[in-house]
């Protein structure tokens, strides 16, 4: 019996989902709660060994901060199987067809293939992280962080490593919190980056002061080099990393480049990308054009609320609400995902780092005219003990006042500031409007005037000033 014939008789629908981690199993599982295994079948491909885990805790997991493997793991496939999802590993989908409604899945493992029918289609297929074109990329010891599988293989090089020498290639978050990660592991660590700071999310200005953190830690950070190519032993083991002006040792080489959407599937099926390769949806997270598929997770494009431009963001965060948003819909509730402003957090050691909205250049390009202030100050009432220095950089609107864009840079209480500007920013507020937010203030906490108010303040008689 076929399994379309099979579906048919049963008198249910079948939602297949391409991907078993944030944003997929968030949807299988939305879905399953609106809608019981009598009315709706679902069916997950995950071509990997897990589902419903952080990615983002991997460098953490590599560090030893995180001890286990499975401590990063939400949902085990047992525990989605248990509540009626069918999830099928090391199962990879290699093609879509919508015309049909069906899905052509492969076992990893046997190379055994079938097509899957489906009366609704989610694709979480993720991102990719970006390997460049160039000798020696693909040789062993090389590694991309995306899933618990490349942080297992990257740990194995790791243990078995001969020498102690790291190269990092790319100063984003990935390639710092793994520079951070492999000096824990005992490596000594370059980073190569081709920006003039790390941490291009960040004003240069404000990625000077990451940058000059990770010096402080032992790491060696390379700016303004271009990577060329990957040096090998005669047994295809990685053994330099080579720039322009320079050859660096490397035992290890963990690419930190970033990552692009994972829509090779999707493109093939000719359903619609933006300009950073994302696929393209509607508000309910449903694919433009096609009635029955959803998309969501690093896979898609999402709405800048700051610009009203389509941006590719690859975060959990967004990913697992996308999911809530699709499981909801497709069991035949109503939800949206209105966009975001682009709020990210993360740290080098005791040195946190945030932002939110807009840097100098992306308000260039929307073509937006402002005003930037920085500040210094500290995460406390100054006299009271553990008080830790902070600077806030803010970005406003020339004569609107609109907030644009907060950076903030600091030790202890500093990152988590950056939500006060995100909730502004999603509000649409102006820097005028944030200096009477009631705010909580305690010596232990904070100075009587928060430094993202301080920064406020002085942006209002900036922007007043023009």
């Amino acid at each position: 019996m076929s399994e379309s014939a099979h579906r048919g008789r049963a008198g249910r629908e079948r939602l297949v989902v391409i991907g078993g981690d944030a944003a997929g199993m968030s949807a299988a599982s939305q879905a399953r709660r609106t809608r019981g295994p009598e009315e709706l079948e679902i069916v997950a491909f995950e071509r990997g060994h897990f589902t419903s885990y952080s990615a983002c805790g991997i460098p953490y997991w590599v560090g030893g901060d995180v001890t286990e493997r499975d401590d990063l793991i939400a949902r085990t496939p047992e525990e989605h199987r248990a509540r009626g999802i069918q999830v099928r590993l090391r199962t990879e989908v290699t093609e879509i067809d919508p015309a049909r409604q069906r899905v052509r899945a492969r076992d990893v493992e046997s190379g055994a293939e079938s097509w899957v029918p489906y009366d609704k289609l989610v694709i979480a297929t993720g991102a990719r992280p970006i390997r460049p074109e160039m000798p020696g990329a693909d040789a062993e010891g090389v590694h991309g962080v995306q899933t618990l599988d490349d942080g297992q293989e990257l740990l194995d090089t790791l243990t078995r490593a001969r020498g102690r020498h790291a190269v990092v290639v790319g100063a984003g978050y990935i390639g710092v919190e793994m520079a951070e990660a492999l000096i824990k592991r005992g490596f000594l660590v370059t980073v190569v980056n081709r920006g003039s700071e790390p941490m291009s999310t960040l004003d240069p200005d404000m990625g000077r002061l990451v940058h000059e953190a990770m010096e402080g830690l032992g790491i060696t950070m390379v700016n303004d080099a271009e990577v060329t190519k990957l040096l090998t032993s005669d047994d295809g083991r990685v053994r330099a990393v080579v720039t322009e002006d320079a050859e660096y040792p490397a035992d290890v080489v963990v690419l930190g480049i970033g990552v692009r959407p994972e829509t090779t599937l999707a493109e093939a099926a000719g359903l619609p990308l933006g300009t950073h390769g994302g696929l393209l949806t509607d508000l309910a997270m449903r694919v433009r054009g096609h009635e029955n598929i959803w998309a969501g997770g690093d896979c898609v494009e999402v709405l800048d609320l700051v610009t009203g431009q389509e941006r590719h963001i690859p975060l959990g965060t967004h990913a697992n609400k996308h999911g809530q948003v699709i499981g909801t819909n497709v069991g035949g509730g109503y939800a949206t995902f209105p966009g975001v402003v682009g709020t990210a957090v993360s740290k080098v050691c005791d040195l946190e780092i945030a932002r939110t909205g807009l840097r100098e250049k992306d308000a260039r390009r929307a073509g937006l005219r402002f005003e930037t202030v920085t500040v210094e100050s500290t995460s406390r009432a100054g006299y009271y003990p553990g008080a830790s220095p902070m600077t806030v950089k803010m970005l406003a609107e020339r004569r609107t006042g609109r907030l644009l864009g907060v950076q903030i840079v600091g030790r202890e209480g500093a990152g988590k500031r950056v939500d006060i500007a995100a909730v502004a920013l999603t509000a649409g507020m102006t820097v005028e409007q944030m200096t009477a937010l009631d705010l909580g203030y305690a010596p232990p906490f904070s100075p009587v005037w928060d430094p993202v108010l301080v920064a406020a303040r002085k942006a209002v008689a900036k922007v007043r000033d023009v």
